[in-house]
């Protein structure tokens, strides 16, 4: 299984405090309809934190079969509890998703050979392809190029990453280190250009919520090295990037879907909606992208 191109980070659409079912299934059929290359259900975006157990499994659950194979479903499953993380993931493997998308440990702030015993507990216990999600900002520790070389090299199982640094020398790095084969997804939307263009395979999108078909045709170009088509697709999205940051992720993002019409805006606590200056900042960018 290779993840590549724009894979959407999926938010989780609620309805009076529940998971909206029908509507998670109408986003996702869109979302196909419109091009994109793969789906991450229960990651950062999809507010996953504030999902019980049983919500996350079930939210798995619904995408797995609504998409029917048709695109890999990336399934977020980590954790700072490496018990937990385990179960997730056993339970993604189970739920027949293509693969699991795993967060270094949160808040522990575990040393780099913490993080190694941490994925080889999760790769023992599973044998299907693990991406692990490098995100320091969210979770205050960075998995190094040279600690991902030895995850790569000890556990099997761990066949890429979603570098979320921001910071393209370690990207580079990555690249260096861990060789062509070893899938390099940007976990940042500006930067999903600059990683493919230095030897990435895609990005796990935030945007891509509302723009997927743009998304998709801009790492389509860049893969293919029509650099003119991905540059122009790149900065055309670029207002985006940063509409989609206004507040925390994915406060915006769910805003603008409701602005789209695609379902009402519900976030659970501690997420709340975007103040009235920011939102009418989100309002002007979409409009000005012709999505409203």
């Amino acid at each position: 299984m290779e993840f590549r191109g724009a894979i959407t980070a999926l938010v989780t659409p609620f309805r009076n405090g529940e998971i909206d079912e029908e509507a998670f299934r109408a986003f996702i059929e869109w979302q196909i309809e419109q091009g994109i290359h793969g789906l991450v259900p229960c990651g950062t975006t999809g507010e996953s934190a504030t999902l019980s157990h049983e919500e996350h499994k079930r939210v798995i659950r619904i995408c797995v079969d609504q998409v029917k194979g048709r695109v890999p479903v990336l399934a977020g499953a980590g954790s700072n509890n490496t018990r937990e993380a385990i179960e997730l993931t056993k339970d993604a493997q189970k739920a027949k998703a293509d693969g699991a998308l795993l967060i270094t440990p949160y808040y522990n702030k575990p040393t780099q050979a913490g993080l190694v015993a941490h994925f080889k507990a999760i790769g023992e216990k599973v044998d299907f392809p693990l991406i692990v999600y490098n995100v320091p900002s969210r979770t205050a520790v960075n998995l190094l190029p040279e600690t991902l070389a030895t995850l790569k090299k000890e556990i099997p199982q761990v066949v890429g990453v979603k570098e979320a640094t921001g910071d393209l020398n370690q990207v580079s790095r990555v690249l260096e280190f861990c060789g062509e084969d070893f899938m390099v997804l940007s976990g940042d939307d500006f930067t999903a250009l600059p990683t493919m263009a230095i030897g990435g395979r895609g990005v796990i999108s935030v945007v891509s919520n509302f723009v997927p078909g743009k998304m998709a045709a801009m790492c389509d170009a860049a893969l293919s090295g029509d650099l003119t088509k991905a540059k122009a697709l790149h900065y055309a999205m670029s207002p985006l990037y940063r509409a989609a940051f206004l507040e925390t992720n994915p406060a915006p993002t769910k805003e603008a879907l409701a602005m789209m019409g695609r379902f009402p805006f519900e976030v659970r606590l501690p997420m709340v909606p975007l103040t009235p200056a920011n939102r009418e900042k989100l309002k002007t960018a979409l409009s000005e992208a012709g999505l409203l």
